[in-house]
């Protein structure tokens, strides 16, 4: 006995409409395709960015702002796209049991998790003025650093995606 899921389409989204909101505020696009944590958390980057512009660190965190918003038009846009392409040709609507325990299983590394926790509380301490953000900024490259060594590794640990 072959049991059927039934699994509602989801609406066309619109790029134009999402590139629209999302150049209006910053965030709003992924509301409107649905991704409510991810517009919830572009919202909260756009505001913390905005509220670094006045304490030094030009022109870096005035590129890194302008950077920010062009990326995030462009992120709805292109969401926008694939929810359209998906609910044009309806490639969710088979799912079996397999695919179901596939998806459910942990992956990726938790690089990215601690580097948004060590940039939260570098911004936290910067805050509460225990450092400053001029000597935040002028410390920035080290990030890429960071971000070179972590690809080094996991590319000859054989976590090569």
């Amino acid at each position: 006995m072959e049991e059927k899921i039934n699994i509602e389409r989801k609406p066309s989204k619109s790029p134009v409409l999402a590139g629209i909101f999302s150049a209006i505020f910053p965030g709003t696009g992924a509301l409107y395709n649905g991704n409510y944590l991810k517009g919830i958390l572009l919202i909260i980057i756009f505001a913390g960015l905005v509220s670094i512009q006045g304490h030094g660190g030009q022109p870096f965190v005035g590129i890194l702002l302008a950077g920010f918003y062009f990326f995030q038009i462009f992120d709805a846009v292109h969401e926008a796209k694939r929810l359209s392409a998906q609910a044009e040709t309806g490639s969710e609507t088979k799912l079996s049991l397999e695919a179901e325990v596939e998806i459910s299983k942990p992956s990726g590394s938790i690089s990215w998790g601690i580097i948004l926790i060590l940039l939260g509380g570098l911004f936290l301490l910067a805050n509460f003025d225990v450092i400053n953000y001029d000597s935040f900024i002028r410390f920035w490259p080290l990030a890429l650093i960071g971000l070179g060594l972590k690809l080094i590794i996991d590319h000859y640990s054989g976590k090569k995606s």
